[in-house]
């Protein structure tokens, strides 16, 4: 392998000579001799067979080749500063990956203002985001194959849970449909004539016999974006979270349905941490974040 030309060092220098202004101010901020560093970006360009400054007056200006190659310098410089910052990280237990599992009904918003949050303060800790749904969310628990959980129903055995909101679900359809025209639904018996739209569970030996999914007559979908179109079309009845509905009833694209004692149907989403004896600084500190959205802990 043929030796590189030129060393990080002397790209460092380059690099604070052009950001200060002049030799003698990078010299300042670098607590070198202004001779050194004369000396380093002279070798520099001797070595490239380039010139990349110039002088004019007492300040020094990047020719058109040294703006060129300082521009990507800057990127091999940081990335060098990062790979040495996962190093330390490393060290000291700091998690490079999280994996969060988050049950489709939680509100992107709420994760996405506490990743907001953490992004300053992660290091470089790189964040994988798996939606999913019902007993989806609890196996992935049950495997540890996440860091954190946001999940719904019963928490796996052996774990705790902090609770951190209520979902609320209504049932609505097309304002065309022939169950928004009965007025208040005596009984389930007669939802179940009708196409119900269900979401699909993730895991992979779902509970078939969990709420939704015992309707006779479905479609199966994977997210409730989907099933708000099918519904949009006049295409059966489906139970989704009041949040996700607020433009399409203030449209009229749906219509909520009234069931007899049951106008609505309420989960409570939990943080999980499937592995807490192995839970790192990151974790925690996510962790931490998330629950202060909802005041908890």
């Amino acid at each position: 392998m043929d030796r590189a030309k030129s060393t990080l060092e002397q790209w460092r220098i380059l690099q604070a000579v052009v950001d200060y202004g002049g030799y003698s101010q990078a010299a300042e901020k670098l607590n070198k001799s202004q001779s050194s560093l004369n000396h380093a970006v002279a070798k520099l360009q001797s070595q490239l067979g380039v010139q990349l400054l110039e002088v004019k007056g007492r300040k020094a200006y990047l020719t058109e080749c040294g703006e060129v190659l300082l521009r990507r310098s800057r990127h091999i410089t940081q990335s060098v500063n990062e790979l040495e910052a996962l190093a330390t990280n490393l060290e000291t237990g700091w998690e490079p990956t999280l994996t969060i599992a988050r049950e489709i009904i939680y509100p992107m918003e709420h994760l996405v203002d506490a990743l907001s949050e953490f992004l300053p303060q992660s290091r470089g800790t790189r964040v994988t985001i798996i939606d999913s749904v019902l007993t989806g969310t609890a196996e992935l628990i049950e495997q540890q194959s996440v860091d954190l959980a946001i999940c719904g129903g019963a928490t796996p055995k052996g774990q705790l849970a902090e609770p951190l909101v209520d979902i609320d679900f209504i049932l609505v359809c097309h304002p065309e449909h022939p169950l928004a025209k009965m007025g208040i639904i005596e009984d389930e018996q007669t939802l179940a004539q009708h196409l119900q739209i269900v979401i699909k569970d993730t895991a992979l030996v779902p509970n078939t016999d969990l709420g939704w999914l015992k309707a006779e007559q479905r479609w199966t979908v994977s997210n409730f974006h989907e099933a708000k179109t099918i519904l949009r079309k006049g295409i059966g009845f489906c139970w989704i979270p009041q949040n996700l509905l607020t433009d399409e009833l203030e449209l009229q694209q749906l219509t909520r349905l009234q069931l007899k004692g049951a106008s609505k149907r309420q989960a409570t989403l939990s943080l999980v941490i499937p592995n807490r004896d192995k839970q790192g600084p990151a974790s925690q500190l996510l962790e931490t974040l998330i629950k202060q959205r909802h005041q908890v802990g």
